[in-house]
């Protein structure tokens, strides 16, 4: 691999008697803000999740997440969640937040109104207990994050949510995009059809699709298959499928499993090409699945069959 070893910090991040370093991670880029607490161990060179509480954002069925309406909410909940993510890190400590060696939050992309009430707690947290702010690269912490969590070394990362849709991999020191979408995210695509057809937002429209999809008899409709050499496109294939559902689903022509059901397995089949096709270029046989789309088990299903027949593994 060719992952280079962090350089020294340029923070002044204080370690605990143990030499652990320990941070607060504040992300509220979209419709969710939670509060996350990480202990880093150099003796074992080993993560440690102590906690990570979380409210999300859901709007009434039919209608988006908007970012006036998403900030208040993340506004009302973010001390309650700091609270709650010190008293389960550090349930029999008395002042939690001095085992805190610095303050993480999220930089962007995101949602401005809802990114700068975060950073507005962690700001203050920063300037309250005297530890550094770090901010942090949304994408990048999506990849460290799924890193830490399988273990993965080296992998084609598929970064897939409401915001992105990316095929990332390191490459010549620095984290390199191979393929994107030209217009919308996937994770946008998803929720939007949702909303063309009634499914509620709770607890998130891409899970309510995925369980139309899963329905006994849904067939398969034929979409427009929208890939542009490593990138792709999904605006046409919503406004084909939204055009679909209007016209055939009142008269009983399809149903909204057949629909969903078509929707998810083109959408996936073109993700996963040109993820293979990055795996080529780069000469890697391990894929990472980052970002709330990766939450789907056809998605990982889809991918760890493809992955399998060259050899490699899913992490």
């Amino acid at each position: 691999g060719n992952l280079p070893v962090p350089p020294p910090s340029k923070y002044n991040i204080r370690t605990n008697a143990k030499g652990q370093t320990t941070v607060i991670g504040i992300e509220g880029s979209a419709n969710k803000v939670g509060v996350g607490v990480l202990r880093y161990d150099p003796q074992t060179k080993t993560y440690q999740t102590l906690s990570n509480p979380r409210k999300t954002y859901v709007p009434p069925t039919g209608q988006g997440f908007l970012p006036k309406e998403t900030a208040w909410h993340h506004q009302n909940h973010i001390v309650l969640l700091v609270r709650a993510a010190l008293a389960e890190a550090y349930p029999n400590e008395s002042d939690p937040s001095s085992e805190i060696s610095a303050i993480c939050f999220t930089k962007g992309p995101g949602m401005g109104g809802p990114l700068r009430s975060c950073a507005i707690a962690a700001r203050t947290l920063s300037k309250m207990w005297n530890i550094p702010l770090v901010g942090v690269n949304h994408c990048v912490g999506h990849i460290e994050m799924g890193r830490v969590a399988t273990g993965a070394y080296d992998p084609v990362v598929l970064y897939v949510s409401g915001g992105n849709t990316q095929v990332i991999a390191f490459s010549d020191g620095r984290y390199r995009i191979f393929g994107e979408t030209i217009d919308i995210a996937i994770g946008n695509c998803l929720d939007r059809f949702a909303r063309a057809i009634g499914l509620s937002n709770d607890p998130s429209p891409g899970y309510n699709i995925e369980q139309e999809a899963k329905k006994p008899g849904a067939k398969f409709l034929e979409l427009p298959y929208v890939v542009k050499g490593m990138d792709v496109s999904f605006s046409g294939i919503l406004t084909f499928v939204e055009q679909e559902a209007r016209e055939k689903l009142q008269m009983g022509v399809v149903t909204k499993e057949d629909l969903c059901f078509s929707l998810q397995e083109t959408l996936f089949a073109m993700l996963v090409e040109i993820t293979e096709r990055a795996m080529a270029h780069c000469g890697q046989n391990q894929v990472l699945i980052v970002g709330g789309v990766g939450c789907n088990k056809r998605l990982q299903e889809m991918m760890a069959e493809m992955v399998k027949q060259r050899g490699g593994s899913l992490c």
